[in-house]
């Protein structure tokens, strides 16, 4: 990668002396905690019904609260708030040290996990992390509990050069991965000590690449919950019965055949879809001139030898500004579990009494969810084949999110670091993932800007096996950070 570039980012920050500093912070001292940090199966509730029982999410919130107060940051105050029932939330508060400055920045991040998954490495594991090559493996690493330490190392980096900076505001919460439904009524008791929001600095996203710097555009919002078909009691010897009862199997794919296109996986819903506006499909052109093929080539495709040669698994398309649009700005349907069938070893002749699938419906950035899961419900459960039961539990749904035009300061501020740390410029991205808060900050705060960013960059596979957290680039979007801070008007 190139070195960053040494001279001072108009805002008084020295490049090199920043990065410096937060490398040092990183392996110092960083890298340590989120080796703890990785080894605690702190998942979300959604996952783990017993959280409060676990203690695992309060040992994750605790570590980090006392990690924060013991780096003595000059006017930091912190407190880790709680409401009856709901996972906790971590508020901290750094008083300005901009004279006559008004403005707040607020930084966000989240400490609960994603469950195990399988196909890790035989070396890795979910909970077992591992250090190599400049990488952390291990589940949340990049995703994202690294966010609130690197937030404060930026703040370090700040106070390290002594650079003024507006008052700054942390926000990080335990409930993220179940779709941030314990996060409102925090955003609502804590309002009033948000202040006013200018910048909303969330380190929560991903990467095009790890030679730039990259912002987040857009977010698509997300509609789940768990399809059932019931069609008997109990199992039946499938000599028996088949031809005659109807396979529950078969009804799950008429159902889904109405929401589906299973030939191309397009949504027949049009309420499900949006227009993509225009800025958003140009940006796309110039990021899909960045990234090339690699935009869907970074995916682990399944293979296997045919003739000689190798032949891999092909995408819905390989032109790149299709892929990046198909995959932020496209509704699309994907089976994250299922129940109701036995093991393959186990399998008998049986006809099963009914099937269950997990869906994730991802939508467009600007479908409300709300009324798409109303929708989503009524399109599945009404005049059900066969007369069957099929019922659909939604978990409730997150409305996507669309970035507010960029400031012409904002804009020069997120080039010149990149180009300062990486020496390439900012790159647009939409995101085909969900983070619920913004869409709430963006109605609760119009006029501010928002650095959405983060690590999940190629390979780094934030869900799945092996995910990872790219450490150098960690450390230069963390002196990135600081001096986009120091640039706010």
């Amino acid at each position: 990668m190139n070195a960053p570039l040494h001279r001072e980012i108009p805002g008084g920050l020295d490049a090199v002396a920043a990065l410096a500093h937060t490398t040092a912070k990183w392996d110092g001292d960083i890298v340590k905690q989120l080796t703890d940090y990785v080894a605690i199966p702190a998942k979300s509730p959604g996952f783990d019904k017993d959280w409060a029982e676990h203690g695992y999410i309060e040992t994750v919130m605790r570590n980090a609260a006392a990690w924060v107060e013991a780096q003595k940051v000059e006017g930091l105050t912190l407190e880790v708030v709680r409401l009856p029932g709901r996972t906790p939330v971590l508020f901290f508060e750094i008083a300005a040290t901009k004279p006559a400055s008004s403005q707040t920045v607020l930084m966000y991040g989240h400490l609960d996990k994603q469950p195990e998954f399988t196909g890790w490495r035989n070396d890795l594991g979910p909970w077992t992390p591992k250090y190599e090559d400049g990488k952390l493996y291990g589940r949340g690493s990049a995703d994202d509990g690294y966010a609130v330490y690197a937030s404060i190392a930026a703040v370090q980096a700040l106070k390290a050069q002594n650079v003024p900076h507006p008052r700054i505001v942390g926000l990080v919460e335990t409930c993220e991965e179940s779709g941030s439904y314990d996060l409102l009524p925090y955003v609502d008791a804590l309002r009033g000590r948000l202040g006013d929001v200018s910048l909303v600095i969330c380190l929560d996203s991903g990467a095009g690449n790890y030679d730039q710097l990259w912002l987040t555009t857009s977010l698509r919002g997300m509609a789940s919950g768990t399809l059932k078909v019931e069609i008997l009691t109990e199992g039946i010897h499938s000599g028996d019965a088949s031809g005659l009862v109807p396979s529950s199997f078969r009804i799950m794919r008429q159902v889904l055949d109405r929401l589906e296109d299973s030939k191309t996986g397009r949504l027949l819903p049009a309420s499900f879809h949006c227009e993509v506006p225009a800025d958003r499909i140009a940006q796309g052109k110039a990021t899909a001139a960045i990234l090339g093929d690699e935009v869907y080539k970074r995916f682990p495709w399944a293979h296997y030898d045919c003739g000689g040669s190798t032949t891999f698994a092909l995408p819905t398309t390989t032109d790149p500004l299709d892929a990046l649009l198909n995959r932020t700005w496209k509704p699309t349907l994907s089976v994250t579990g299922a129940e109701g069938f036995p093991s393959l070893q186990d399998a008998g002749n049986v006809l099963r009494p009914y099937t269950a699938f997990k869906l994730s419906l991802r939508l467009p950035p600007l479908v409300d969810a709300a009324q798409a899961v109303q929708e989503l419900k009524a399109l599945l459960e009404d005049n059900a084949p066969y007369q069957a039961k099929v019922t659909f539990e939604s978990n409730g749904g997150a409305t996507g999110w669309n970035a507010p035009s960029t400031a012409p300061w904002f804009e020069r501020a997120l080039d010149a670091a990149s180009q300062a740390h990486f020496g390439a410029p900012c790159g647009y991205i939409g995101q085909g993932g969900t983070i619920p808060l913004m869409s709430m900050l963006s109605t609760g705060f119009p006029k501010a800007q928002m650095m959405v960013c983060g690590v999940l960059g190629p390979k780094s596979n934030a869900h799945g096996p092996n995910e990872f957290l790219h450490v150098p680039y960690a450390k230069k979007l963390t002196a990135a950070v600081a001096e986009v801070i120091a640039q706010l008007p």
